[in-house]
């Protein structure tokens, strides 16, 4: 199970801030990996969003370290979706074939 990390809640880059709005999560083994809807509210990126892969750790810290999804992790992000239609819509965007 997830944590219950509050959203919307607060981000920040240097090109841009705003708002996490959207978040999938599914707590696996060894970390928590997870997908967010950042929108931005400030800088360059004012106005537009954009789709974040991170993880947190068990101890619910965000990590800077590339994403890595396994079959588990997969089928709990997939499961996780269901509650987060925006995002769910981009992915299928991501992947639909023209």
């Amino acid at each position: 199970m997830p944590s219950n990390r509050p959203l919307p809640r607060p981000f920040r880059y240097h090109w841009g801030a705003g708002q996490i709005v959207e978040e999938a999560s599914y707590t696996g083994q060894h970390h928590e990996p997870a997908i967010q809807l950042l929108e931005y509210d400030e800088g360059e990126a004012a106005g537009g969003w954009s789709v974040r892969f991170c993880f947190y750790n068990r101890d619910g810290r965000f990590q800077r370290s590339p994403l890595l999804v396994d079959e588990e992790n997969l089928d709990g992000l997939r499961a996780a979706l269901a509650g987060a239609p925006r995002l769910r819509a981009l992915l299928r965007r991501l992947v639909q074939e023209d």
